[in-house]
């Protein structure tokens, strides 16, 4: 089953949940901790993940969330499996593969929310001679810390065109997110690859003297990487999401997902969908959870056996499952 879309204009709130706001701890609601895997310092999910325990916390102050540093997607889910963690952030392309089973058995673990899509693409310094993909062959590339999902992203795109991201170009794997924006600044990459609106590489390279040029799979390349990878989708990134950036930038990507270790308590599983849904509705979300909407998760998870049976609980009381 291939379920992964990655497009945006997805509706964010329902119309049955229109007035449904929720404010204070639930009624009766006992104590309860929770532990997020996220990933390491300087990458989009450690910043998405204080957005989300602190959008938590602000509806239900009895639901405890503690953030641990991963080394990212690809540890987050075996952790999932044996129970280190409870939650875990985790990029789409490693969720296809972990639920799918390519490489490995398919995991048993359920999706508590969709995160947000993510367009995968190159930064580069706004001085340098490149402008395409093909100019970046045989130049240093960062791709990103070696458990991130971004890698991941980052090597079905160039398979898709060809390429392969390991020897097609001179790779370079992070020990920490957040170092990939110093190496392009001081040349000794050529590029950084990511994604994400937000994403902290992206903003740091934007935001540098420096300044930034943002290079993504063309028009003929998306069709090439999408006909190949049909799990993946058109993904653009939004004119203005990053100083500098005025036209929008189409790509290739998926969405993320907090997915949830086999046997979590419905009742956290509940609680914790019921908290996000009412930081939507009080408005004016963070950046970071502005797609983290009920409603779209359930425009981007068809059937509901991949949902948490405490997520099926509470989108039924708002009108969204049946």
């Amino acid at each position: 089953m291939r379920w992964l879309p990655g497009r945006r204009g997805m509706l964010r709130t329902g119309a049955a949940t229109a007035g449904l706001l929720f404010t204070g701890t639930p009624v009766g609601a006992q104590p309860l901790k929770v532990r997020l895997g996220t990933a390491t310092p300087g990458g989009g999910f450690p910043v998405y993940g204080a957005a989300f325990v602190e959008g938590v916390r602000r509806f239900d102050p009895t639901l405890e969330i503690e953030a641990i540093n991963t080394r990212g997607s690809t540890e987050n889910v075996p952790m999932l499996e044996t129970g280190a963690l409870d939650i875990a952030l985790v990029q789409g392309e490693v969720v296809h593969e972990a639920l799918q089973g390519i490489g490995r058995a398919p995991a048993d673990l359920r999706v508590l929310t969709a995160m947000y899509p993510t367009a995968g693409m190159f930064v580069v310094r706004a001085d340098s001679p490149y402008r395409t993909i093909a100019d970046l062959k045989g130049k240093p590339v960062a791709w990103g810390a070696g458990g991130s999902g971004l890698v991941i992203l980052g090597r079905y795109a160039m398979d898709g065109l060809g390429l392969d991201a390991a020897r097609d170009f001179q790779p370079i794997y992070l020990e920490r997110a957040g170092d990939g924006p110093a190496i392009v600044l001081d040349g000794r990459a050529a590029a950084l690859w990511g994604g994400g609106s937000g994403w902290p590489g992206f903003v740091t390279m934007a935001n540098s003297k420096e300044g930034a040029r943002f290079i993504a799979p063309d028009a003929t390349e998306i069709q090439r990487i999408l006909a190949k990878h049909t799990f993946l989708k058109p993904v653009t990134q939004a004119a203005g999401t990053f100083k500098g950036q005025t036209a929008a930038i189409p790509s290739v990507g998926s969405w993320s997902f907090v997915l949830a270790r086999p046997g979590l308590d419905e009742m956290a599983a509940y609680r914790l969908v019921k908290a996000l849904h009412a930081v939507q509705q009080a408005g004016k979300p963070p950046p970071q959870l502005v797609d983290t909407t009920a409603a779209n998760t359930v425009s981007v998870v068809p059937g509901h056996e991949r949902l948490h049976p405490g997520v099926i609980r509470f989108y039924r009381e708002i009108g969204l499952l049946t």
